[in-house]
């Protein structure tokens, strides 16, 4: 955790006020982010297990923090269904379907510049 009054997190604050694509990275940057948004911008509404399935590669740790910052930063609700066994699932909130247009521009000039051999895919 940095500390608050830290040049590097005094920095940080000014560069997320101030900048546009700072703040946009802020919210989204990170390789799981995108791909979680990515996946509900396409199918609306996905449980726990169905992101964690489609996000190979990912622990269970990383997924729950990293949902829990997309909510936070109100771009993903959680919704838990009171059943047993417990159902909770995820979808963008109006702000999180907002990045639809930009991760679709994203993944197009990916398409467009990687390399052929290149495996790297969202």
């Amino acid at each position: 955790m940095k500390k608050e009054n830290s040049t590097n997190s005094i920095n940080e604050k000014f560069l997320n006020e101030t900048c546009g694509i700072t703040y946009t990275l802020s919210l989204i940057g990170g390789r799981w982010k995108i791909n979680i948004l990515s996946y509900l911008i396409n199918e609306h509404k996905l449980r726990y297990s169905e992101l964690r399935s489609r996000l190979t590669g990912i622990s269970e740790r990383m997924l729950i923090s990293k949902l829990k910052e997309l909510e936070t930063d109100g771009l993903v609700n959680r919704i838990v269904h009171p059943q047993v066994p417990p159902k909770v699932e995820y979808e963008l909130t109006t702000l999180g379907k907002s990045f639809e247009d930009i991760l679709n521009l994203m993944a197009d000039w990916g398409d467009k510049n990687h390399k052929k051999d290149n495996t790297m895919a969202l």
